[in-house]
């Protein structure tokens, strides 16, 4: 339903407002609290089970841009289904790296979503950069 869209969108702009801020507790609230969200991300080692080890992980991202950091995000799609959704789009993320330098990043994203207790949380995430096949080299700012 339309109420269902608007309550995940809010909760996707909850949580590109709070890691904008570096707020890993606001982050942590777009994920299901238990052990059964499962993220799949960019880096090593590119799984994630349970809350815990979502959250380390989002330190440890965090850690590296010490200073600011920006998210911003990108021909985001959605779509609702009874108890479950999903969304994807490209997210950009911005800032300076421990050692100053500006990084500039832009990588694929689908979430899945299940409403539990009312409340829509992310129970799946892939985070991903496209790879030429030629070079096997990652494309890091591969543009939507």
């Amino acid at each position: 339903s339309a109420d269902d869209l608007n309550a995940i969108n809010t909760n996707v702009q909850q949580f590109l407002t709070s890691a904008n801020n570096k707020d890993l507790n606001g982050v942590m609230n777009y994920y299901a609290s238990d052990d059964s969200a499962v993220l799949f991300d960019s880096v090593p080692p590119r799984q994630y089970v349970g809350a815990t080890a979502i959250r380390n992980n989002w330190a440890n991202f965090m850690a590296a841009y010490p200073t600011t950091m920006h998210f911003d995000l990108l021909d985001w799609k959605l779509e609702a289904s009874g108890n479950l959704a999903y969304g994807h789009g490209f997210v950009r993320v911005t800032g300076p790296a421990k050692d100053g330098t500006q990084q500039d990043m832009t990588v694929r994203l689908t979430d899945v979503y299940k409403k539990i207790d009312g409340k829509w949380v992310t129970v799946h995430e892939h985070v991903s950069w496209p790879v030429d096949p030629v070079t096997s080299k990652v494309d890091f700012n591969s543009k939507p």
